[in-house]
């Protein structure tokens, strides 16, 4: 549960050895980034120093007038220059050391001390001891400066975009004193923490005007670079730098936050019936996509299947080309065999027939020529066992047609007894060919 307590910034006043404490602790819930030291440094060595230089030159003193007397009061005056003497000594001393520790001054690991003489700043102590010989030197303040000193500033009823006041905003950032002289003598540690406190609420109210009522808790933990670099340019002035920020909390009105508890549990009841809805569409979606590769695998299935068909369909087809090709093949080698077989037969019948056409031409000719002697041969015996021919001869004369016409008679009468004396002869047709010449001559 949140306190929304701010924090407050403040300058202690403390002893040398409660300044570690101060710087880490802070004193009753405030922050004390410096400290003015109380000191026990006071003017007090100079008195034995002044007494012993009293007393140095009491016995000196002494010492002269011891010179100038005799006998026993020089005894005593030199016994009391002794003395004088070993007093003022001893008080020197003490002096000194006293001068020396108080002169001691040891400034805390991560702080720095700032060095004035009669009032005016001098310089900066940086950590470890130091000696101030100066009897008006002194440290005023310890200012830590390696310290990210953290500070809390909420902001109450800070009005929206829509002039709602929220209940409050709580800022946090980190800082840091960057130049101890310049924070402690420009402002100091109890007017920066009105500063800041004021610096911060301004930020967050323009921060907060720039937001929706219904988007307020957004600005936990929302990006505040900008504000960051708002103040550093505020606070640079002072020697203080912001070192890190952040909005780590939002209160809204009682009735908004029961506005916004309704809107958030609707929101929940919204987001548990889309997160069911998502995991029943899931579902389905699951469910169909189990049931498309159920169809994917049978339609593979069915794909390798009617591929295997196919394929099977195509080595049959192209068996049964090949046996198609095969048989054409064989039918046109034996039709070119056949062909062959004829073609040889028909060559060898015709080169048979050449040869017996030669052969016929040859015999032809030999008959011819036997023909020929044979009828030489008849020839001679016909004309050997042959009658002389009768030749008429008719001369033609004065009478003209009558001459001719008598021989035409006469022809026609003995050529009928000549035939048939021929035909007994046995002369045939020869004979016949042959008949006796009958000339009818006046």
């Amino acid at each position: 549960m949140h306190t929304n307590r701010r924090s407050v910034i403040t300058e202690a006043v403390a002893p040398w050895s409660d300044i570690a404490q101060l710087l880490r602790g802070g004193e009753a819930g405030t922050l004390v980034p410096v400290i003015i030291p109380r000191h026990l440094r006071r003017l007090w060595w100079m008195l034995p120093l002044w007494l012993g230089l009293f007393a140095l030159l009491s016995g000196v003193m002494l010492s002269l007038r011891g010179a100038d007397s005799d006998g026993a009061s020089d005894l005593a005056y030199g016994a009391l220059a002794g003395l004088s003497y070993a007093v003022g000594a001893v008080l020197v001393l003490i002096g000194a050391l006293w001068w020396w520790r108080s002169s001691i001054v040891e400034i805390e690991q991560g702080t720095h001390g700032v060095l004035t003489r009669y009032g005016a700043v001098v310089r900066t102590l940086d950590a470890g001891r130091h000696y101030l010989w100066h009897p008006w030197s002194r440290v005023d303040f310890v200012v830590d400066t390696a310290t990210e000193i953290p500070y809390s500033a909420p902001v109450m009823a800070c009005p929206t975009q829509e002039n709602v006041p929220l209940r409050s905003i709580e800022f946090f950032l980190k800082f840091r004193i960057t130049d101890a002289v310049l924070f402690v003598r420009t402002i100091g540690a109890g007017n920066f923490d009105l500063v800041l406190s004021s610096a911060v609420q301004d930020a967050i109210r323009q921060r907060a005007r720039q937001v929706h009522t219904e988007h307020a808790y957004d600005l936990r933990g929302s990006d505040v670079a900008d504000m960051q670099e708002l103040l550093n340019r505020l606070l640079s002035r002072y020697g203080v730098r912001i070192t890190g920020s952040n909005i780590p909390d939002v209160q809204l009105p009682a009735q908004y936050q029961q506005h916004l508890a309704t809107r958030e549990r609707v929101a929940k009841e919204r987001t548990a019936y889309e997160q069911e809805w998502g995991l029943l569409r899931k579902r389905r979606i699951d469910s169909l996509g189990m049931d498309i590769e159920r169809a994917k695998k049978v339609r593979d299935a069915r794909i390798v299947e009617v591929n295997a068909a196919l394929n099977k369909a195509r080595e049959e087809v192209a068996q049964l080309l090949e046996e198609q090709e095969t048989n054409a093949q064989r039918v046109r080698f034996e039709i070119e065999t056949r062909g062959r077989s004829g073609l040889i037969s028909a060559e060898n019948e015709a080169r048979a027939q050449r040869a017996l056409a030669k052969a016929y031409r040859d015999n032809r000719a030999v008959l011819r020529y036997e023909l020929a002697r044979r009828r030489l041969e008849v020839g001679a015996e016909l004309a050997t066992k042959a009658p002389r021919p009768v030749v008429v001869r008719t001369d033609g004369g004065s009478a003209g047609t009558d001459g001719s016409a008598l021989s035409t008679l006469l022809a026609a009468q003995l050529m009928p007894a000549l035939s048939q004396r021929a035909g007994e002869g046995g002369l045939g047709s020869g004979a016949a060919g042959n008949a006796e010449d009958v000339d009818f001559r006046e």
